[in-house]
């Protein structure tokens, strides 16, 4: 997911070939996560333990977010092979995660709104570029069930996490981000392919909508990083990294939307933010990885 994005992220900044190298990345750690997955679902036990937890939800976001990028490469194949396999994986964990029981009240909560925007976001891709209305149309279903679990989501998520949170706090805006991400991208699909203006001009409303709720998030986020500091590495600021690319793409496309070059400068900048959080949590995960390698030699 947070590889992935921030190649997309660098992408639409112009920087080509660093984007390819972190497709390479991306695409290596999904093919490992594949790899795990089906060799844990040979186990009944751990397919049971997978499918009722929420963490599992970044398969179908990964997933899909690995498509996009595919698809803006101009491998639509990969993207029809990447949406069917995160469209069914979406449907089966959703029904599993639907009560509110099965949720926590941190920021991974939020990722019941990042998997199925997620589908949608890959779907409107594909949409523009094979000029598939019907395809568009279907994006709209994804888009307005994350919106509306964003909402049931938002009155359950703690706000101390804000504090506490070891980097999935993140997600709080990052899922709002990616809805807006979807809905621009599908305002765009519709411009294209001549869609009725009534739906296109919604989707143009919404999208500006959603981007200042979204940017409502971001002082808070970044005010919470600078009161409470949290140096020490976690997985969990994986996190943080994806919601960091998510800000700049979806700026670029509500800048495209919303024909606005101060949103687009912003997104080009926070590219480069997105990277940068890259960096150091790639750095502090290597630096982990190989203290845990070094111990388990010493006690052998």
């Amino acid at each position: 997911m947070a590889t992935g994005i921030v190649s997309i992220a660098i992408l639409l900044d112009g920087s080509e070939t660093l984007s390819r190298a972190l497709l390479v990345v991306a695409a290596g750690g999904w093919f490992a996560g594949a790899l795990l997955l089906l060799r844990g679902l040979a186990g009944r036990s751990w397919r049971r333990r997978a499918i009722a937890s929420i963490s599992s939800l970044t398969a179908v976001a990964g997933t899909a977010v690995l498509g996009t990028r595919l698809t803006l490469l101009g491998w639509s194949w990969a993207g029809w092979a990447l949406l069917a396999p995160a469209t069914a994986l979406c449907l089966v964990l959703l029904a599993r995660l639907a009560g509110p029981h099965a949720r926590p009240r941190s920021g991974s909560a939020f990722l019941v709104v990042v998997a199925p925007q997620s589908v949608s976001v890959l779907a409107a891709s594909l949409a523009a570029r094979l000029a598939l209305s019907w395809l568009a149309a279907a994006a709209v279903v994804p888009l307005a069930y994350g919106l509306r679990d964003y909402a049931r989501t938002l009155t359950r998520f703690d706000l101390r996490e804000l504090r506490m949170g070891a980097g999935d706090h993140w997600i709080a805006g990052g899922a709002i981000a990616i809805s807006t991400l979807a809905c621009a991208d599908l305002a765009r699909a519709t411009g294209v392919l001549r869609a009725p203006s009534g739906m296109h001009d919604l989707l143009r409303v919404a999208t500006v909508v959603l981007w200042a709720l979204t940017m409502a998030w971001l002082p808070a986020l970044v005010g919470a990083e600078a009161l409470w500091r949290r140096g020490r590495y976690d997985a969990l600021r994986w996190a943080t990294v994806f919601p960091l690319g998510m800000y700049s793409v979806m700026s670029f496309a509500v800048g495209a939307v919303a024909s606005s070059a101060w949103v687009a400068d912003f997104a080009r900048v926070w590219a480069w933010v997105a990277l940068a959080a890259w960096i150091a949590v790639a750095t502090g995960a290597a630096r982990a990885e190989i203290k845990h390698i070094v111990l388990r030699y010493r006690e052998s």
